[in-house]
């Protein structure tokens, strides 16, 4: 993937960058920012500049607080806005992720195009079987696993959330 700013600003850190904080402990570019960006492939995005999680790895899904811009790898149960990953950006590292547009994001053995996308026990990424209360809402798969390849899939998303339908 070879995101494009559409909405550039002079020092924006390109799209799969994964930057630390200086030795002053000034972050990087402007956490919670979101702009646009087109791959030829892919089409345009949207994304957010945020704090990375451990184990974040390119592709990962996660759920983001928008109080102070930290990510934590999805999971069952969670409950915020969610994102995918656009580069390994783990703990103390800034990035972007992706939260409009075709993403490319990690997804467990089997998941079908067209499915639904649920968090399964698996941080950090997404599956196709039915977890009543772990959907992910605005989220479609676009793809089955392998397209790009690997572990991967294609997905539609539009800001994406999880909101645990099932909590009282």
């Amino acid at each position: 993937m070879a995101y494009v700013f559409a909405t550039p600003n002079v020092g924006m850190p390109a799209i799969a960058a994964t930057l630390a904080a200086d030795q002053a402990g000034r972050v990087p570019w402007k956490l919670g920012d979101i702009v646009r960006a087109v791959d030829p492939t892919y089409g345009a995005g949207e994304f957010i500049y945020l704090k990375g999680a451990a184990n974040t790895a390119i592709g990962s899904w996660v759920t983001y607080n928008a109080d102070d811009n930290s990510t934590t790898l999805l999971a069952a149960n969670a409950i915020g806005p969610v994102a995918v990953a656009m580069s390994a950006n783990v703990a103390n590292q800034y990035g972007w992720y992706q939260i409009g547009g075709k993403a490319i994001g990690l997804c467990m053995a089997g998941y079908v195009d067209d499915a639904n996308v649920y968090a399964p026990p698996t941080a950090g990424s997404v599956d196709d079987a039915v977890v009543a209360g772990d959907r992910v809402k605005n989220a479609k798969g676009a793809s089955a696993i392998g397209t790009p390849s690997g572990s991967f899939a294609e997905f539609e998303i539009a800001r994406p959330f999880m909101d645990d339908a099932l909590a009282a």
